[in-house]
């Protein structure tokens, strides 16, 4: 009797049908054109474990609804249109059919190479080739020969054993071992493999769910995978956009580039921004069943519907990847007194920021002024109380469900001001924050508001006539850091006087910027030692400001140290304050 309870039906492939239904486009395998994370090593391991003839995993595959509209994924021209998607084994594939076709893979860096992986016929073993490999007539070094179209295999067998004959002799037993081990290998054309395909009216919460379930570990797939893999089948153009975005964003180079100082997005983060930007949703989850056509009222999938929301989801893109929008956007971050991705907490604080300049820029019409000031404002403040630390895609929903009955540019400003003020409490300022400084974490987000403060505020650097915005810039480090954080009361000296925890020496409160010769020279000298050696640098005019900036309680260097760190986060969330007042 059938079960019709059945998420799934199981099916028995040959590898070799299996990468031919892969080349002809039939499954859709898109990471053959994505960075290929596995190693060498692990291919090498996967060809021994099928030569030896041990099982090596199910694959998953998932039926694709509306296939009759999809493109052929990669470049190099399919046949047909994808009716499988490979959710689980696409590594594994990649590795398979990059080996047999003789395919170049794409690595994280971008670059491209040919995964050579030798083979001993007389031993039966695989190595990753190298050059002593190579050179060795013991080894076939790169085994994509056998399966090439070009390859006559009496010719390549004949051509190896006449090779191995010039180095050693080669008996009559070693020639017939010689010869079924490379018929063996060739063979593995005809290995079998079994394969889950999920049907297409399962849904993608369901497909993750089983993921998990056989997946040994635990690694959960989440909304952008299924959007990004979505992309390789309807529109593989665009996943290349934010793919070439990506890598560029990663290295300098002549002419306009994203690269920058802050982050390198991902092409999954990049897509959250021209989903939260094109559709003002936060839960990709929506965006997704939108992309394959369904209607959210009806539940029926169409492939109008489809076309239209990738018509959506392409001008959203269009803007997001705008390099003049990406550049102007990053400025706002540089005046909101972050310098570079040190004092950054939270990449998705950036990018959810990035979503709110695309709106008000291209939605609200914005000028460049007052987006500068507004998404400044914005980025602080979410950065500061960690607005996107927990359920990050619940918060932004929120944040955008109320934007969709704003009507102008006025409305957009006002609504951000209104949630900042909601926030951002007398009580906050002077109980929140002074208590989120009691913490010796080193990339606390109050700590690094506290150096965007001290940007904001022209601050110099402590014992220095330089400024914390210049030695925070990150063109002017070397091989040591310009700036250091220097413990004020010393990690050495508290040790000696009943502080020995590292959670007590490496408060926030207990740090300041200074430059690193002078944190050499203070060393572990008591507060009451070393500070009257500086205290010269300055004139009696200079101390009330250089004390406010670097928040520093008067006589602090006698104070018990509770008592000063009680103190000093107060005079640090005064600093922050006022920075941000600054904006």
């Amino acid at each position: 009797m059938k079960d019709t309870n059945l998420l799934f039906k199981e099916v028995g492939y040959t590898l070799g049908s299996l990468l031919d239904s892969i080349a002809l486009g039939i499954i859709g395998l898109p990471e053959i054109q994505r960075p290929f994370v596995w190693k060498n090593a692990k291919g090498r391991d996967l060809f021994d474990s099928m030569y030896r003839g041990y099982p090596v995993g199910y694959l998953l595959l998932w039926q694709n609804a509306n296939a009759e509209g999809a493109k052929g994924i990669g470049v190099d021209g399919k046949q047909k249109h994808p009716s499988l998607l490979i959710v689980d084994g696409q590594q594994r594939l990649t590795s398979l059919y990059a080996v047999l076709k003789g395919k170049k893979v794409i690595r994280e860096d971008y670059s491209e190479e040919f995964i050579e992986i030798a083979f001993h016929p007389l031993e039966e073993k695989f190595e990753v080739a190298d050059a002593a490999i190579r050179r060795d007539k013991h080894w076939i070094p790169n085994i994509s020969r056998l399966w090439s179209p070009d390859t006559d295999l009496f010719e390549l067998v004949d051509g190896y054993l006449e090779a191995l004959r010039q180095t050693r002799e080669v008996t009559p037993e070693d020639t017939k071992k010689i010869r079924q081990s490379i018929q063996r290998l060739q063979g593995l054309v005809n290995y079998p493999f079994r394969a889950l395909e999920l049907l297409a009216t399962v849904n993608e919460e369901q497909v993750s769910q089983v993921f998990v379930r056989i997946n040994s570990k635990g690694q959960r797939l989440n909304e952008a995978d299924f959007i990004l893999t979505l992309m390789s089948v309807y529109w593989d153009e665009g996943r290349h956009e934010l793919e070439n975005f990506s890598r560029a964003a990663k290295k300098p180079a002549e002419g306009p580039t994203p690269y920058n100082h802050f982050l390198q997005p991902s092409p999954d983060q990049l897509l959250r921004v021209a989903v939260g930007y094109g559709f003002k949703r936060g839960r990709l989850q929506y965006v997704y069943s939108l992309l394959r056509g369904k209607d959210l009222e009806t539940g029926e999938f169409s492939d109008e519907g489809r076309v239209a929301q990738f018509e959506r989801l392409k001008q959203a893109q269009a803007c997001a990847l705008n390099l003049q929008h990406w550049k102007d956007f990053l400025k706002c971050l540089m005046n909101a007194g972050y310098r570079s991705g040190k004092v950054i907490t939270s990449a998705t604080t950036v990018l959810y920021s990035y979503v709110f300049y695309l709106l008000g820029k291209a939605e609200y019409g914005l000028t460049e002024s007052q987006l500068r000031r507004a998404i400044a404002r914005w980025f602080f403040f979410a950065s500061l109380t960690g607005r996107y630390t927990n359920s990050p895609e619940s918060a932004l929903e929120s944040d955008l469900i109320q934007l969709r009955e704003v009507k102008d540019g006025a409305g957009f400003l006002a609504c951000l001001d209104k949630n900042i003020a909601a926030e951002l409490t007398d009580d906050f300022w002077r109980v929140t924050l002074p208590n989120d400084l009691d913490t010796a974490a080193a990339r606390s987000p109050s700590l690094m508001a506290y150096l965007a403060a001290l940007c904001l505020l022209d601050a110099k650097v402590l014992f220095s006539g330089l400024k914390v915005g210049s030695l925070l810039d990150p063109t002017t480090d070397a091989y040591r850091n310009s700036l250091e954080r220097h413990h004020l009361f010393p990690k050495d000296w508290l040790k000696k006087h009943d502080y020995p925890e590292i959670h007590q020496t490496n408060q926030i409160a207990n740090y300041a910027l200074i430059e690193w010769p002078d944190n050499a020279d203070i060393s572990a000298q008591s507060p009451a030692d070393y500070w009257p050696q500086f205290q010269d640098r300055y004139t009696p005019e200079e101390w009330p400001t250089i004390r406010y900036w670097h928040a520093l309680p008067e006589k602090w260097e006698t104070m018990k140290y509770d008592d000063f760190l009680k103190q000093r986060r107060s005079l640090i969330a005064k600093v922050i304050r006022d920075g941000f007042g600054m904006l």
